[in-house]
């Protein structure tokens, strides 16, 4: 599965209004690594940019103004988000002014355009409800060192989210293993193989296995005076 890390960030918050995006980073999965095949954009806006936003990114107006416009970097933008899943945090602020842009330059709808979108805030909040759960809180909680993130930059805060987004869903690929292709000269790396597709049997426990794991349980009784969790949270049989 190739997947696309997207984050952008922009002269304002209203893509209705005309603010417009001025920086655009991209990370590259293919089935949940990273492969190096980035994409970093800066653009020129062709309009001011908001104070609250320059505090946020101090991304200048003067640094951008050698900086290719959006149109120019259209095609090959397009080309390389074609077919992907894109994994972007808080997703309708991105793909409303990604589609403002594609809608000036006569192209349909972002998630037109790619083959499907996940936003990681709405991941986040139904794995952690009532906690914030915007990118530093989501690193400082999931072990993601985000020391070098002193202004936000769509670069780093897509490389951080993909991170993030490995931690999130580590459990989805726990039946996924790697197996050594060997040492030889026809050796091509680690080869995947996806257990999920085969039915594994469920082994249980045998009369005497049985046996012997119910005598410990009684010593454990024995020595807590019949005060261990399990037994407090055992129905009583009829």
């Amino acid at each position: 599965m190739r997947q696309i890390v997207l984050d952008t960030e922009t002269t304002g918050l209203s893509a209705l209004d005309g603010d417009r995006i001025i920086e655009i980073g991209c990370v590259e999965m293919l089935n949940r690594k990273l492969t190096g095949n980035n994409r970093h954009f800066y653009l020129n806006p062709e309009r001011n940019i908001h104070e609250d936003a320059l505090r946020v990114h101090g991304i200048t107006l003067e640094f951008l103004a050698d900086k290719p416009k959006f149109a120019d970097v259209a095609d090959d933008l397009l080309d390389y988000l074609a077919g992907a899943e894109l994994i972007i945090h808080n997703a309708p602020f991105d793909i409303g002014f990604l589609d403002e842009e594609f809608r000036r330059l006569g192209h349909g709808r972002t998630r037109g355009l790619v083959g499907g979108v996940i936003d990681t805030l709405v991941m986040a909040k139904e794995m952690f409800p009532g906690k914030r759960n915007g990118l530093d809180a989501l690193c400082d909680r999931l072990g993601v060192d985000n020391s070098g993130r002193t202004l936000h930059g769509a670069l780093l805060d897509a490389e951080l989210l993909a991170d993030v987004y490995i931690n999130l869903t580590r459990g989805q690929n726990a039946l996924v293993m790697e197996i050594d292709a060997g040492s030889g000269s026809d050796a091509r790396g680690p080869v995947l193989v996806d257990l999920s597709q085969f039915a594994l049997p469920v082994l249980g426990a045998n009369e005497s296995e049985s046996q012997a794991h119910e005598a410990v349980l009684a010593d454990l009784d024995k020595a807590s005076k019949g005060k261990t969790v399990w037994r407090a949270q055992t129905p009583v049989q009829q």
